[in-house]
């Protein structure tokens, strides 16, 4: 299992360097800090965001992540 984290976390990595600009200089990256969290979702919550990843390369977590980031980013832009 931590091998398969090992290897999501580089991978993640890998999609974070490569949407930062096309064609730049390749960079060995690093797999960024994490910490565990527990949250509780509200069941209907958790329903469809199984369906919504349902037959695709992507795990809960790293759609909650790519969520989170974009609502991140949106409140930024507001705030600028």
């Amino acid at each position: 299992m931590h091998i398969l984290i090992e290897i999501w976390r580089t991978l993640m990595a890998i999609q974070m360097y490569c949407e930062g600009g096309l064609m730049a200089k390749f960079k060995i990256p690093t797999t960024p800090m994490t910490t565990n969290k527990t949250i509780r979702f509200p069941n209907d919550v958790v329903e469809k965001v199984e369906e919504a990843i349902r037959g695709k390369e992507c795990t809960f977590s790293a759609f909650v992540i790519a969520a989170v980031r974009m609502a991140l980013e949106e409140l930024e832009k507001e705030d600028e």
